[in-house]
C-alpha cells in the first residue's frame, strides 16, 4: 500500500533544464545579493536503468521511473508531474540483494502501486539507460541557508536497442521554500551564459523522443491532439482527471475519495449526454462498470460525509446539549467505516476489472466521434435532451408531493442527477449560464440528500443509543437541525428551477 508504507519517502523538486555545448562556460554566479557562498562538490558518477511498459505509458503521461546507483540518492526514483517545473518524486531505497545487471531488477510494488491505473496489469521493463558524470555546485544565502543546486551534465544514454547518444546540459533546481523570484534571476544567469531552455521535461524524455522512428507518432512529451467535439474532448479531459485522483485515492489524501467519485459520475453524465455520439457499442458496459466504481467510493465518501458533518454540528452545540458518548458513535464510527470503506476501495481500483474499464476509457478517448449527418447539431440536441430530464423528474417530485404513499426525497434527489447531468454537458458545450444554474440546484439538492442520509443515520444511531441505555436527547436535536435543513432547500427549488428554465431559453 503506498500510502503508509514505511519504505516510500516524497519530495517535490522545482527545476529546471537547459541545453548547452560543450564549449559553454560555466555560470558565474556574483554579485546575486541572495547568494553569498557558492560551493562546488566533488564529481558523482550516477548510473540509471529507466523503466516502462512496451508502450511507454508512464513516458507518455510524463511519468519517469528508474533505478539509480551513484550520488547521495542512490535508488528508486518515481517522478510525477506536479505543476511547471514541479515534479512530486517517491523514492525507494535499493534493495541490499541487488540483481548483477540492473536492468534484471524488479520494480517495488509500492512504487508501481502510485502508477497502476496507468501501467495496470502491463509488464515494467527497460526502456534506456542513462549515465551521467555530474559536477555540482550549491548555492547559499546570507543566512546559510542552501538556495538552490546547479548541475553540470555529461550525459551518454540509449534506449533500448538504440545508439548511444551524448549531450551535456545544466539543470538548475531550487531548494524547497526558496523564493521563486530568486530562480528567475538565477535562470538568467545560465541564459547570459550562452544556455537554451532544454526541448525536453527530462532526460529520457529526450532519449526516447531521439530513438522515435521518422515517420512516428511523436516523441515521449507530446500528447495526442485534442477533438473538436466538446463532449469527446470533456471525456478526454475527466479521464485524464481520474488517473490523478487514482494517485491521490492511493496515498488516502485528502476528499480524494470524494473528487475520484465525482470524476467518475462526471464521465458516466457526460457519455449519457453524448447520446451514442462516441461511436462505440459497449457504452453501456462502460455506464454500468463506471456506476458500479462509483457505488464502490460512495461507501467510504457518504461515511466521510457524515463523520465531517455531524462534527461540525456538535462543534456548534452548547457543550451542555452533549449527552452521552455521542462523538464516538457518530464521528468516531464514521471515521472507522471510513477507512473500512477507503480499502475496501483500494481494493477496487488494484482489480483486473478496473483495467479494463480504465482501457474501455483510453479506446474511447482515442476514437474519433463519427461525424455530424448534415445538418445536425449534437451540442444542442445534447443540451436540449438533458434539460427534458430535469424537468420530467421536477414534474415527477411535484406529484409525489401531492402523494402521501410517493417518497419525495427520492424524486427530488432525481432532480439533482439529472441537474448534474445537464450541469457537466452545459459546461463541455460552452453553455456557462445553464451550467451554473444547474450547479445551484445541484448544490441545494445535494444539502438535502445530505441530510436524508443524516437523519437516517441519526435514528439508527439513537435506537443503539437507547438499547445500550445512553441518553438520547443529543440525537433528537441533531435530527431536528437536519429536518429543518431539509424544509429550506425543498422551499428554495422551485425558485432555482425556473432560473435555469430561463437560462436554457436564453441558450
Amino acid at each position: 500500500m503506498a500510502a503508509t508504507s514505511p519504505e516510500n519517502s516524497r519530495y517535490t523538486e522545482t527545476e529546471r533544464k537547459f541545453e548547452v555545448v560543450e564549449s559553454t562556460v560555466t555560470p558565474s554566479f556574483d554579485g546575486l545579493s541572495a547568494v553569498a557562498r557558492v560551493e562546488r562538490s566533488p564529481s558523482q558518477q550516477l548510473d540509471a536503468v529507466y523503466f516502462d511498459t512496451p508502450g511507454r505509458d508512464l513516458a507518455r503521461h510524463r511519468i519517469t521511473l528508474r533505478r539509480r546507483t551513484g550520488g547521495s540518492d542512490a535508488g528508486w526514483h518515481l517522478k510525477l508531474p506536479a505543476g511547471p517545473d514541479t515534479r512530486t518524486e517517491v523514492r525507494v531505497p535499493l534493495d541490499d540483494r541487488a540483481p548483477g545487471d540492473p536492468a534484471d531488477a524488479v520494480v517495488p510494488e509500492s512504487l508501481r502501486d502510485v502508477v497502476l491505473a496507468i501501467v495496470r496489469d502491463r509488464p515494467l521493463a527497460p526502456v534506456a539507460r542513462i549515465s551521467t558524470s555530474r559536477s555540482i555546485e550549491m548555492l547559499y544565502g546570507p543566512d546559510g541557508q542552501a538556495l538552490a543546486e546547479f548541475c553540470d551534465d555529461q550525459v551518454t544514454a540509449s534506449a533500448e536497442g538504440g545508439d548511444e547518444q551524448r549531450w551535456r546540459e545544466w539543470e538548475l533546481e531550487l531548494v524547497e521554500a526558496t523564493d521563486p523570484e530568486l530562480f528567475d534571476r538565477l535562470t538568467n544567469r545560465l541564459l547570459d551564459a550562452g544556455a537554451q531552455p532544454a526541448g525536453h521535461g527530462s532526460k529520457l524524455a529526450r532519449v526516447l523522443a531521439s530513438s522515435e522512428p521518422a515517420d512516428g507518432e511523436g516523441g515521449a512529451d507530446e500528447a495526442p491532439a485534442a477533438s473538436t467535439d466538446p463532449l469527446h474532448r470533456a471525456v478526454a479531459e475527466q479521464v485524464e482527471q481520474l488517473l490523478e485522483w487514482d494517485r491521490a485515492l492511493r496515498e488516502d489524501s485528502y476528499d480524494s475519495v470524494h473528487q475520484m467519485r465525482v470524476t467518475t459520475r462526471k464521465i458516466r453524465s457526460l457519455l449519457q449526454s453524448s447520446e451514442g455520439s462516441f461511436g462505440i457499442t459497449d457504452d453501456e458496459w462502460i455506464l454500468d462498470e463506471l456506476r458500479e466504481l462509483a457505488g464502490v467510493l460512495g461507501v467510504a465518501r457518504d461515511a466521510e460525509v457524515l463523520a465531517e458533518r455531524f462534527e461540525n454540528a456538535l462543534d456548534d452545540l452548547p457543550e451542555d446539549n452533549i449527552r452521552g458518548p455521542v462523538r464516538e458513535r457518530l464521528v468516531e464510527g464514521a471515521k472507522k467505516r471510513y477507512k473500512n470503506g477507503w480499502k475496501r476501495s483500494l481494493t477496487a481500483v488494484r482489480s483486473p476489472r478496473y483495467f479494463r474499464l480504465l482501457d474501455a476509457l483510453d479506446a474511447l478517448v482515442a476514437a474519433e466521434p463519427p461525424p455530424p449527418q448534415p445538418g445536425e447539431e449534437p451540442a444542442e440536441a445534447n443540451l436540449d435532451s438533458a434539460y427534458k430530464r430535469v424537468r420530467k423528474a421536477a414534474k415527477a417530485a411535484r406529484a409525489a408531493v401531492d402523494d402521501t404513499e410517493a417518497d419525495t426525497d427520492e424524486a427530488l434527489h432525481r432532480i439533482r442527477k439529472r441537474a448534474k447531468q445537464l450541469r457537466y454537458t452545459a459546461a463541455a458545450t460552452g453553455e456557462k449560464k445553464v451550467a451554473e444554474r444547474a450547479k445551484a440546484i445541484q448544490s441545494l439538492l445535494g444539502d438535502h440528500q445530505d441530510s436524508v442520509v443524516s437523519r437516517a443515520h441519526l435514528s439508527r444511531q439513537a435506537e443503539l443509543a437507547h438499547a445500550a441505555g445512553e441518553d438520547t436527547f443529543t440525537y433528537g436535536l441533531l435530527y431536528q437541525q437536519e429536518n429543518e435543513l431539509a424544509k429550506r432547500c425543498e422551499d428554495q427549488i422551485d425558485d432555482a428551477l425556473e432560473k435555469l428554465d430561463k437560462a436554457v431559453r436564453k441558450s
